[in-house]
């Protein structure tokens, strides 16, 4: 098939899963809803040997349409739907963990579901296969991992309704889980999401040859209707620009494919292929139970609910999303993650730019990027960011020296919490560590995809945040310590972002280049252009982040008409190393304040 049609579901297909095994459960399993099966069968496959302590196993858990197959076994193996993630050395190394994937309870893969046989009847349960939920999907899990002799997973992994799975063993099983990583998904399905599963489900139920789900032994099945849903399904998948991409210069010239579907546009033939090559591998009674297990999942609808949920974990949680992905928006995963940090949990979020929609966690290219993020969150840290501070450890903006942070800790009591705004590769924080030991809590917040990554690798969590908008996620006085580090000058609203540190901190330690330093005067005078010299200041007039240009004077005179309080300040040369204490205004390229919200006259 050309590169026209491909897709995440181009490399699945129907023929049996050669390293499938399973395994009975005679005992009923009850479910949610009131109801219960006679007993169940799950389909699983194994990477990686469990080892005697049997604490280097992770559960990975597939999406609506996938199966136990997510990575190869061999060269000769077909390939899985998460080929670039697990493996031998790749970011889930299967020559250090013991992985293991299960295909859900209602599947069509080997685990119990509607084509299985009724113990009762002998016959397919088909319609009659009763209302499952993703706690029943995680029940018939547990039930695995207590026959594999796993009494706590090192990690549930998943995205999509397998991200739903891994939340649920979190928040039901909390001591059975060390870590938790859910990629694109979401505490509930979107009323707009939910609509496009309802409308696939009717195309299913209302195929004449659906036969009220009992069609196995007539001649046609609703292979009409189970087309079309998935067809709905990848337009959810895919977003505005990777449409726009992939079928926009020849929307007019469609795929010459034997098809029943309409195949006009070219988008038109894409999506017909891939309802008509679906029907090859999957159930429609399955795609049924499994779309509506997936609709009824809901962790909360209201930031009460999703703390009281979440914040039954244990765990230490990474949750990524994708920049375009509308069916699993970013915006919900951000609200799981301010739900964990306002319930204390230890959580890393990262937002990855994209722009190939949901379907992004499965493509070559993301897996990449976020896989990097598992590998540092599942090993441990692999790097030492105290190390060369000056070289590597520069913030979102600007580069920070070891003399400003030196000078800034001299302002943090030992055993202090501190959250680091516009963190870097938290340089600051691992100096902190180094001091002060594992136990005290240091987190960062950044933007820069790449700075996260090496931060989360020195074994900080970091949440991905633009410091222009508030900080929601963190309660009032969460942290002893707020430091924003040469950043200052770069923020639309410096009294906002202020008055953020000073609630949720404790205190707040501020540094900023001094725009009033002697030779940018002298330049500016001199020369009659714009000051240009190295750090902060190494930006011509067009292309600087700098926003502001505060002066030692101008920030004190700030701090005492809005009411802030100035413990202490020191005033720095950065390139001469020295303290500056006459005419720091004059003579400081840079200054470091301590802030407390007033409750006496200020300084």
């Amino acid at each position: 098939m050309t590169l026209a049609f491909d897709s995440t579901d181009s490399i699945r297909s129907a023929q049996p899963l050669r390293h499938a095994q399973s395994v009975t459960f005679d005992k009923p399993l009850k479910l949610s809803h009131g109801s219960e099966l006679p007993g169940v069968t799950v389909a699983y496959e194994t990477w990686g040997t469990l080892n005697p302590a049997k604490d280097n196993a992770v559960l990975v858990c597939h999406a609506i349409s996938g199966d136990s197959h997510c990575a190869r076994h061999d060269e000769q193996d077909d390939p899985g739907w998460w080929d670039e993630l697990i493996g031998p050395g790749k970011s889930i190394d299967t020559d250090r963990y013991f992985v293991v994937c299960s295909n859900v309870l209602g599947g069509c893969r080997g685990t119990t579901g509607p084509i299985s046989t009724d113990p009762r009847t002998g016959k397919p349960f088909g319609g009659s296969f009763p209302l499952v939920t993703v706690t029943d999907m995680v029940s018939a899990q547990v039930r695995l991992a207590d026959h594999l002799g796993i009494e706590r997973w090192a990690a549930c992994v998943g995205g999509s309704l397998g991200g739903h799975q891994a939340m649920t063993w979190a928040t039901r099983y909390p001591g059975r889980v060390a870590r938790c990583f859910a990629i694109a998904t979401s505490p509930r399905l979107s009323s707009q999401a939910l609509a496009f599963d309802v409308v696939g489900r009717n195309a299913i139920l209302r195929d004449p040859d659906f036969h009220g789900g009992q069609y196995y032994d007539k001649p046609t099945g609703p292979t009409v209707g189970l087309a079309l849903a998935r067809m709905l399904g990848h337009i959810t998948y895919l977003s505005p620009e990777a449409m726009s991409t992939k079928f926009d210069l020849d929307r007019n010239q469609p795929h010459e494919i034997a098809t029943d579907f309409e195949k006009r546009f070219s988008v038109g033939s894409y999506l017909a292929h891939q309802g008509d090559k679906f029907v090859e591998r999957f159930d429609a009674n399955s795609y049924v139970t499994i779309s509506l297990a997936m609709d009824l999942f809901d962790l909360g609808a209201t930031p009460r609910e999703l703390r009281t949920l979440l914040g039954k974990s244990a765990c230490d949680w990474l949750i990524v999303s994708f920049s375009s992905d509308w069916l699993f928006t970013p915006k919900q995963s951000c609200e799981m993650a301010h739900a964990l940090l306002r319930e204390g949990r230890s959580v890393t979020y990262v937002e990855i730019p994209s722009d190939s929609g949901h379907d992004a966690f499965l493509l070559r290219n993301e897996i990449g990027r976020y896989g990097r993020l598992l590998r540092a969150k599942l090993d441990g840290p692999s790097r030492n960011p105290s190390e060369n501070v000056a070289d590597h450890n520069a913030h979102s903006l600007f580069n920070s020296s070891g003399i400003e942070y030196e000078q800034i800790m001299q302002f943090i009591p030992k055993g202090s919490g501190v959250l680091d705004l516009g963190c870097g590769t938290c340089g600051l924080l691992a100096k902190l560590r180094e001091r002060d030991g594992q136990d005290v809590r240091l987190m960062g917040v950044d933007v820069n995809e790449e700075k996260i990554l090496l931060a989360v690798e020195a074994g900080f969590d970091v949440i991905d945040h633009d410091l222009n908008t508030p900080l929601s996620m963190f309660e009032d006085g969460a942290f002893d310590v707020v430091v924003l580090s040469q950043t200052l000058q770069a923020v639309n609203d410096v009294q906002a972002l202020l008055d953020e540190m000073v609630r949720v901190g404790q205190r707040a330690v501020v540094s900023f280049p001094n725009f009033a330093h002697r030779s940018l005067r002298e330049m500016f005078f001199h020369q009659g252009r714009i000051p240009k010299s190295p750090g902060a200041y190494g930006f011509d007039w067009h292309n600087s982040p700098n926003r502001r240009f505060p002066t030692i004077l101008d920030f004190e005179d700030f701090c005492r008409d809005k009411g802030y309080r100035i413990e202490t300040a020191v005033a720095l040369d950065l390139q001469n190393g020295t303290r500056v204490t006459e005419e720091p205004n004059l003579h400081a390229d840079t200054a470091i304040y301590v802030l407390r919200r007033a409750s006496g006259p200020s300084r």
